[in-house]
């Protein structure tokens, strides 16, 4: 029954993506990508409308059945992942010029607002509340909120480029789950997991853009299958490279980093279109 909630969220992220991303061109709910295409958007949108309409059918076989359907995790998961979505979206429609740490900061200091900085506050106050009272001392409890809200930005300035913020996710998780041999995170993420899936396929092939409404869930979705999968030692190496490329991505490009290292190249460009002549 723990694979429920995947099977349930991948079926309706089938059936529910198509006609939402239709729904946001003929609003005209748009923005113009990397190589000039105008794209339904934010197509992560798509992902929060899967989930919760898996919701409803998962919770009622869980109460009329008596049976275990979703993991006591799965509460943790969707507080997240439904709140860092909701900033991500307030800043999709919403946000100004300021860019970065830096400009959000000067936007902030300047008296003004800066969904940026709402994103970073916001996230925060999630990450410490959905975190409180899971058992931590108070070291590991501000190592994990660190992990978690980091790693919700760094997908965030990762997601440059059609389908690489849904693909570092597969990728991380799947080496995660090989590297602990440990498939209870998967189950306990899986009803956002699934539709990040097929979000991710449109926005890989350029038929849509996740925004930072996919952007940040996916980022939510890594952190917390970091915290699911390590104990207090995985979290500290986890935070150092979380950190390290969040440092490099607010001073340098990570887009060039990718582009000028070969395997990266290589498995950036994987299932992308090729670009137009």
């Amino acid at each position: 029954m723990q694979a429920l909630p995947t099977l349930v969220a991948l079926a309706a992220a089938i059936i529910l993506t198509p006609p939402i991303l239709r729904h946001l061109t003929e609003e005209g709910l748009t923005r113009e990508n990397y190589r000039g295409a105008q794209l339904p958007f934010p197509g992560g949108i798509a992902i929060v409308a899967a989930a919760v309409v898996a919701l409803a059918p998962l919770a009622l076989v869980q109460q009329l059945f008596d049976t275990v359907v979703l993991r006591p995790e799965a509460g943790l998961v969707a507080t997240y992942a439904l709140g860092v979505a909701l900033l991500g979206l307030i800043d999709d429609l919403l946000a100004g010029r300021p860019r970065g740490w830096r400009g959000h900061g000067k936007a902030v200091l300047g008296g003004g607002f800066s969904t940026g900085a709402l994103k970073a506050v916001g996230s925060l106050g999630l990450a410490l509340f959905v975190l409180s009272g899971e058992g931590y001392d108070n070291g590991q409890y501000i190592l994990a909120v660190a992990l978690l809200v980091l790693t919700t930005n760094l997908f965030n300035l990762l997601d440059l480029r059609p389908g690489r913020s849904a693909k570092g996710f597969v990728l991380l998780g799947a080496a995660l789950t090989l590297a602990t041999w440990d498939a209870r995170p998967l189950e306990a993420l899986g009803l956002f997991a699934a539709p990040v899936l097929v979000a991710g396929f449109y926005d890989l092939r350029e038929r849509a853009m996740l925004g930072d409404t996919g952007a940040n869930l996916i980022g939510g979705l890594a952190g917390l299958w970091l915290i699911l999968s390590f104990d207090t030692l995985g979290q500290t190496i986890a935070l150092a490279v979380v950190l390290a490329l969040t440092v490099y991505g607010e001073f340098r490009s990570l887009s060039a980093l990718i582009e000028r290292t070969p395997l990266l190249r290589n498995l950036d460009s994987i299932g992308r279109n090729a670009p137009h002549a």
